[in-house]
């Protein structure tokens, strides 16, 4: 099963993605981390996301699609994966629909995890304070969530379009919101 997990900040979806890990045994392919090893290896993709990261830019859509494209042509992740952290904009989504068509595996499940913007914004303070980390201000996270309002959120729409979306709600224990995921997805896989 290939599984695109979308979701604001402070949603839940790397919790909700080690738990699918560990339930189907699909990779868990996050981007952070992608970029992290990448820049690590030294690997030429890894070279060019690191100067633009060390310049406090985004890693362009391109170095992206190379990123996830090696990844994606990887043993582990040909029949099944869950992404999290890509696509996050409409032209990313087009490019893994043309990728995933080329690798003849161009059906993907994609989870919206929705959740109330006060309630993430109470998280990330939560967890900031657990933590003990200063870059999770209040500010930030509101910042963070119009980002993801203006750039991210519409892929809801494009998703709904296409008929791959299902919306999760995100509020409640990691287990409650886990069970929903399962619910939807055995739906899915049913019809």
């Amino acid at each position: 099963m290939r599984i695109v997990l979308l979701g604001a900040p402070g949603s839940g979806k790397g919790t909700q993605a080690e738990m699918l890990v560990e339930k189907l045994g699909a990779p868990h392919i996050s981007t952070g981390e992608l970029l992290r090893n990448a820049a690590k290896a030294g690997t030429e993709l890894g070279k060019k996301a690191k100067s633009v990261i060390d310049r406090g830019e985004l890693v362009s859509d391109d170095i992206m699609l190379g990123l996830i494209t090696e990844r994606l042509s990887k043993d582990d992740a040909k029949n099944s994966f869950i992404l999290d952290g890509y696509p996050r904009n409409i032209n990313q989504a087009k490019s893994l629909d043309e990728l995933l068509e080329r690798q003849g595996h161009p059906n993907v499940e994609v989870l919206h995890i929705d959740i109330d913007t006060e309630l993430v914004v109470q998280r990330i303070a939560n967890r900031a304070a657990q933590e003990g980390r200063s870059d999770d201000t209040e500010e930030i996270v509101r910042n963070r969530l119009r980002i993801y309002a203006a750039e991210t959120a519409p892929l809801v729409e494009y998703y709904a379009a296409k008929g791959v979306l299902s919306r999760v709600l995100g509020q409640g224990t990691a287990e409650e919101v886990f069970q929903r995921i399962m619910g939807v997805l055995s739906i899915r896989s049913e019809s």
